[in-house]
């Protein structure tokens, strides 16, 4: 202590915060792992429950090919031709029309899917498909049938079914609670015979259910293959699914190409019949001329007359009929929609345009009634198809007042050399004259009925050899392996799940804590100098402070008791340090203690003071009796040699108990004889260590204040309330204590984030320990003589 006076200038302590970012919070959360580990073990099981009670769901996909050509008959080259529609176009409409609800309903009915049949499992309740031993069929049903929950059938025997408590026969119509119904057995049963649990629902919540189910594709881009899948519980029941939609569309396919061939059949019959029996009065009017006048050859001359006419009238027949056509066309496309059958006939027509039009006018009404059956006049949809069928209405009316102007022209022409042939055969004797007429009248009919005969055949085989534009690729598959749940990512979510909740809780409980739990709460809130932090006591015993200890909290006692040189004025002299803290139990008994021990390992005389007069524990920690002490000295009753001890096994270290409990620490403290006795230690110790008690609970340690050097103010990590740092503020703002320092205790941390030496390991004590000389008694024999 004989060195010169230096002054020293005051820094305060830094170090780098472990607690900042996200290293922080990993480290906060690495300290509960087992937490994390424990929800992540029962999250994973969970998972395991939930994939072995969880409904299998499994994926039927079949592929259908789209052919090029189009639907109709004459018409098909000609629309081929001209390429009104590209085969994209004709996907997306199959994609649509596969999708439809039209198409789905009949699905739905013919396999009777508004019925679910499901029974217990040791997996849970599981739907049966084509297993069920019942099928239960609906005649008639109440709204009580459609309830949310399952209604059960049981066996009592072979020929009963129990549904509700009562009995009913099978395979006959009965009335139930739920309408009338019957039970159709579908296989032998009897009392052991598992119970059936039947579901029904409305249908078109069944349909509009199994639509939004039902994917519909192309396979790509260029392809006219479409991909259709869906996902169902059964297998079975998806590919039935499929098949049943797949024969349903080629059926309507079908049924749409033959429409045409159906309505000109028609025609052609009507045409038939009424021009066979004209060709049977013509007939017989030659045969009964030719008998009266006994006609057998009109000659060479008269020959070349009737053939240039037949010639003519054949045309002129020819552009009646186109006319015919053409009036029954106009007809068609102006009556109204109820009034409409079919295709109107464009027999004798070659127009490819007016072909066109009508064909595009018949499908775009046939697609407005299939609307008006599910949509209003209003809807967005149904006015563009009016829109169009306006639009192409014009258009049709357009193209026949222009060939009929050009027929009406035509057929003039042929009555005029009609006029012109007849007036050269005027010249030809009367008998001839008439017989020719009767016999072009005769070949014309028998042409036009030739004609009629022919067209009747090829359009009845054309109906008869009718396929659909479709072809199946592959039939209804299902994979053995089901599409849901996944087990790999049902595991990954629960897993995910176990550790996030932790890191929730943990979060929740940062966010409701009101104490200090990392070293930035305390640099935000005060402006006091840092000092030192010490880690989380792990080993036993309070004292952690030895000769050899190289445990990381030693190492941290050894750095405060370096930075206590900061806190000098100068080198020489004694130091007064009192230690603090807000509330109880924030361990400024056990830093105090432990920042004596390590002074005085250095050769450093050190005393401490248990001056916490109210609750007492300093001695109790070390197992030292309280005998005389400070409470006894206050009042008078006894000298310091007398209340100084020695700590046992601890050399330079000495003790002053609290003495007995006095009725009033306050009035003690504020006696002359503490400035007496904080005197009288100056001159025979280094180092005056005070364990006062918490400032936010009672004022003795703003009574000691004025006697110590410096203040070490203790807080404790998740102990000290966040709100108690303003006071800490507030007292170091107003200067009630000198140099007032935090000393932050129990930071729970781990220890390479406080002190590391690269691993490096020690076998003997450390140097700054080594300082310390044979105890030195002289200055004990003071107070006690047998020291």
């Amino acid at each position: 202590m004989s060195s010169p006076s230096t002054n020293y200038s005051y820094v305060p302590y830094q170090v780098m915060d472990p607690d900042n970012g996200l290293r922080a919070t990993l480290l906060r959360y690495l300290r509960h792992w087992y937490w994390f580990a424990l929800a992540a073990g029962l999250m994973l099981l969970a998972a395991f429950l939930y994939l072995r009670y969880a409904q299998p769901v499994y994926l039927s996909q079949s592929r259908l090919l789209i052919k090029d050509e189009k639907k109709g008959l004459d018409s098909e080259s000609i629309l081929k031709d001209l390429e009104i529609f590209a085969p994209k176009k004709v996907i997306e409409n199959e994609t649509e029309i596969l999708r439809s609800f039209t198409l789905m309903e009949q699905v739905v009915n013919q396999l009777g899917l508004d019925v679910q049949y499901t029974q217990d499992t040791p997996s849970g309740r599981r739907e049966v498909f084509r297993d069920s031993p019942v099928r239960l069929i609906i005649e008639k049903a109440d709204p009580e049938l459609y309830q949310d929950e399952p209604i059960e059938l049981s066996f009592p025997d072979a020929k009963t079914v129990q549904m509700a408590s009562q009995s009913y026969p099978l395979n006959t119509s009965v009335q139930t609670p739920f309408g009338r119904l019957r039970f159709f057995g579908k296989r032998a049963i009897s009392s052991s015979t598992e119970p059936v649990f039947v579901q029904v629902s409305p249908r078109d919540e069944v349909v509009t259910g199994y639509l939004q189910a039902l994917k519909a594709e192309p396979t790509s881009k260029a392809s006219t293959v479409i991909l259709l899948s869906i996902e169902t519980g059964v297998p079975d029941k998806g590919e039935a699914i499929l098949n049943r939609l797949i024969d349903v569309y080629t059926e309507a396919s079908v049924l749409d190409k033959n429409r045409v061939a159906s309505n000109t059949l028609n025609f052609i019959e009507e045409r038939l019949q009424l021009v066979s029996g004209e060709l049977q009065s013509v007939e017989k009017g030659v045969e009964a001329y030719k008998s009266a006048q006994g006609i057998t050859d009109l000659g060479t001359e008269a020959q070349g007359f009737l053939e240039t006419a037949q010639q003519n009238d054949a045309n002129l027949t020819e552009t009646n009929i186109q006319l015919a056509a053409l009036d029954g066309i106009q007809q068609y496309v102006n009556s109204q929609p109820e009034y409409r059958s079919g295709t109107p006939a464009t027999l004798g027509l070659s127009d490819p345009t007016l072909v066109k039009l009508i064909e595009t006018f018949t499908k775009l009404d046939a697609q407005r009634q299939e609307l008006a059956r599910t949509t209003a006049e209003q809807n967005p949809l149904m006015e563009t198809v009016n829109s169009q069928l306006k639009t192409i209405k014009s258009s049709i009316a357009e193209n026949i007042g222009t060939m009929r102007k050009t027929l009406t022209s035509t057929r003039q022409q042929f009555r005029a050399k009609n006029q012109k042939i007849e007036g050269a055969i005027r010249t030809i004797p009367t008998k001839e004259r008439n017989l020719m007429n009767i016999t072009r009248q005769q070949v014309i009919k028998n042409d036009l009925y030739t004609y009629l005969l022919r067209k009747r055949e090829e359009t009845a085989v054309s109906y008869a050899s009718a396929i659909s534009d479709s072809r199946v690729i592959d039939a209804a598959r299902t994979a053995k392996k089901p599409v849901k749940p996944r087990k790999q990512l049902i595991y990954l979510f629960f897993l995910l799940g176990g550790l996030l909740m932790p890191a929730l809780v943990l979060g929740a409980y940062d966010a409701i804590n009101n104490r200090v739990v990392r070293r930035s709460d305390v640099e935000d809130a005060t402006q006091v100098p840092i000092l030192g932090e010490v880690v989380q006591k792990k080993q036993p015993g309070i004292l952690v402070v030895a000769s050899r200890s190289q445990t990381v909290i030693a190492e941290q006692i050894r750095i405060l008791r370096t930075n206590l040189n900061y806190l000098r004025n100068n080198r020489e002299g004694s130091q007064v340090l009192l230690f603090t803290s807000s509330v109880e139990g924030e361990g400024k008994t056990f830093i105090s203690l432990n920042l004596g021990a390590s002074l005085a390992l250095v050769g450093q005389r050190t005393v401490i003071l248990e001056m916490d007069l109210r609750k007492p524990k300093l001695h109790e920690s070390i197992g030292f009796p309280n005998g005389l002490g400070l409470s006894d000295y206050l009042a008078g009753d006894t000298t310091l040699s007398q209340i100084v001890n020695p700590i046992p096994d601890s050399a330079n270290y000495s003790i002053v108990t609290s003495g007995s409990l006095p009725p009033n620490p306050a009035e003690l403290l504020s006696s002359p004889r503490l400035e007496q006795l904080i005197s009288e230690l100056r001159h025979h110790f280094d180092y005056i260590l005070i364990d006062a008690p918490p400032i936010g609970l009672v004022t003795d340690a703003q009574l000691i204040a004025p006697f110590a050097d410096a203040t070490l103010y203790i807080i404790r990590h998740d102990v000290t309330p966040k709100n108690s740092l303003k006071m800490v503020e507030m007292l170091f703002r107003e200067k009630r204590f000198n140099k007032l320092n935090i000393v932050l205790n129990a930071v729970r941390n781990d220890a390479t984030t406080y002190y590391s030496y690269g691993g490096n390991r020690y076998g003997t004590a450390r140097p700054s320990d080594q300082l310390a000389t044979a105890p030195k008694k002289s200055f004990l024999k003071r107070f006690r003589p047998n020291a």
